[in-house]
């Protein structure tokens, strides 16, 4: 299972297929900021027709990712590193209130599950910046599933693949973000214990330091 993918994906529909596809390309900047979106060429690349592969574009537009200009044609959505505050804003509310509620919603399962990223994070030497960001998706969306709350799982998502897209830009020069990924491990173990209070305050701190390591790797600020 690839960069964002959700599982099950062999039994969604060719229009989430194609999106799910598409936006993984854009957030591991296969496809580039500002690179213009050849439609033709990824409905080859896919195997995937016309009308799925537009419906995934719609979409994609919708949540940021695609730029559309009448008689110009569509485009990958330009990042600006000024929107870095901005975001981390929005997900440092959103991300600390899903902890809170997966500290008090999360049941065994979910408890298992979290127990296992904590082991991974154990096992952190041996992974590479891309492992380690996978780490990091996974983490997250264990956060949210815990919360049990559908409408804030999708907006949470939403403004990671905005936040991950930015670690991709960063990708050669994030050595210094590694800590941002063992830095979940408060996180996990306040989740597993029920302190929500603990694991509130954990995430939002994450999420605020992450974009300071992320500005500094950036722009040097």
């Amino acid at each position: 299972m690839g960069l964002l993918q959700p599982p099950g994906l062999g039994t969604v529909s060719l229009a989430d297929r194609a999106y799910h596809a598409i936006r993984e390309m854009i957030v591991s900047v296969d496809l580039r900021p500002g690179a213009v979106i050849d439609e033709r060429r990824l409905m080859q690349q896919l195997g995937i027709g016309r009308t799925p592969t537009r419906e995934a574009l719609r979409r994609l537009a919708q949540e940021r990712l695609v730029e559309v200009y009448p008689r110009r044609g569509m485009f990958v959505t330009s990042v600006e590193i000024r929107d870095l505050a901005s975001l981390a804003e929005v997900r440092s509310l959103l991300e600390s209130s899903a902890a809170r509620l997966a500290a008090e919603r999360a049941t065994d399962d979910d408890r298992g599950a979290v127990a296992g990223l904590l082991d991974e994070l154990e096992r952190h030497t041996e992974l590479d910046q891309r492992e380690l960001m996978a780490l990091d998706e996974r983490i997250h969306r264990q956060v949210y599933r815990c919360a049990h709350n559908q409408f804030l799982e999708a907006s949470l998502e939403e403004y990671y693949v905005l936040a991950l897209r930015i670690w991709y830009l960063a990708l050669d020069q994030a050595r210094e973000l590694e800590q941002a990924v063992l830095d979940h491990r408060e996180i996990l173990e306040a989740i597993r214990d029920g302190d929500a209070d603990r694991a509130a305050e954990a995430m939002r701190r994450h999420v605020v330091e992450f974009e300071e390591a992320m500005r500094r790797v950036l722009i040097g600020a």
